[in-house]
C-alpha cells in the first residue's frame, strides 16, 4: 500500500472548513508521551476505495438507503473539483458487501456498498485527538509516530467528537494564511454549523498563521497544529487514514 496521501494543489476555498480564529497564550508542542484516556489502536485499519464514479449507497446489504433526499439506494459521488478519489472508512464486511463511514450528515452515518464497486487497503495509521488536553496523536501500528498541542472549537462551536477519516489533502498556495502550509479535510461536519462560507461546515485538521493558539479552544470547529508537523504528516498519511476525537 502507498503510504502517502493523494496530494491536491489547489486553494483552500475549495475545502469549505470550519475556519479557526482567536488568540491566546502560547504553549508547548510535541509531548513524547499520549495522553491519559486516550486508547492506543493495536490493528490496522480497512479504506475502501470507490473504483466507480458514482456509488450506490445501500442501509443494508441488497436494501435501498431510505431517505427523503436521495434516490433509493442514493449515489456518493466522487467529487470533480477536488479531484481525489472517493475513500471511506470501513466499519463491517459480509459476503460481497462492505459497510462504510459516510462523509455525510449527520456525523457517523453508515452505509453498505457492494464489495465489487470498491477496493479495500489496509492503513497502519491511525489519529486520535483529545479535546481536553488539547493533544493530538498519530500512531503507526501501536507505536507514536506523533505527537502536537491543537487548538480546538471555541465554546460555540466546538469540536465534535466522534469517529472520522481523512476525505481529502490540499496544499495552500500561501502558507501564511489561517490554514498554514496544508489542511485535512474530514469526513465529518460541524454540529454548531450548518454552513460556512458558503460551504456544508465540513470539519478539518490543519495548520496555522498564529502557533499562540495552540492549546486553547479557539477555532470555528476545526483542528489547528503546529505547520512543521502538518507539513511531517501530509507526506506519510493516506486518504482514509481515521480520526479519532475524544473529550
Amino acid at each position: 500500500m502507498a503510504r502517502r496521501a493523494g496530494l491536491l494543489a489547489a486553494t483552500l476555498s475549495l475545502l469549505i472548513l470550519a475556519a479557526c480564529g482567536g488568540g491566546g497564550r502560547p504553549s508547548l508542542v510535541g509531548k513524547s508521551t499520549p495522553s491519559p484516556g486516550v486508547a492506543v489502536p493495536t490493528s490496522d485499519s480497512l479504506i475502501a476505495k470507490a473504483t466507480v464514479p458514482n456509488l450506490a449507497v445501500y442501509s443494508a446489504p441488497n436494501i435501498p438507503q431510505a431517505s427523503s433526499n436521495y434516490q433509493n439506494p442514493w449515489l456518493l459521488n466522487n467529487d470533480p473539483k477536488l479531484a481525489v478519489p472517493l475513500v471511506m472508512l470501513v466499519r463491517a464486511r459480509q459476503p460481497n458487501w462492505v459497510q462504510v463511514l459516510l462523509p455525510i450528515r449527520p456525523n457517523g452515518s453508515l452505509g453498505w456498498v457492494r464489495a465489487s464497486t470498491v477496493t479495500l487497503e489496509p492503513d497502519p495509521y491511525r489519529i486520535t485527538v483529545s479535546l481536553s488536553a488539547h493533544q493530538l496523536t498519530v500512531y503507526d501500528g501501536n507505536a507514536v509516530l506523533l505527537q502536537d498541542t491543537v487548538a480546538d472549537g471555541a465554546p460555540a462551536t466546538p469540536t465534535p467528537p466522534g469517529t472520522y477519516y481523512i476525505r481529502v489533502l490540499l496544499k495552500a498556495p500561501d502558507p501564511t494564511t489561517i490554514y498554514g502550509p496544508y489542511a485535512y479535510g474530514l469526513s465529518g461536519h460541524s454540529d454548531a454549523l450548518t454552513t460556512f462560507d458558503g460551504g456544508d461546515a465540513e470539519l478539518g485538521v490543519h495548520g496555522n498563521n498564529d502557533a499562540s493558539v495552540l492549546g486553547h479552544d479557539v477555532t470555528h470547529g476545526c483542528i489547528r497544529m503546529s505547520n512543521a508537523k502538518i507539513t511531517q504528516l501530509a507526506g506519510i498519511l493516506p486518504l482514509g487514514t481515521p480520526v479519532t476525537i475524544s473529550t
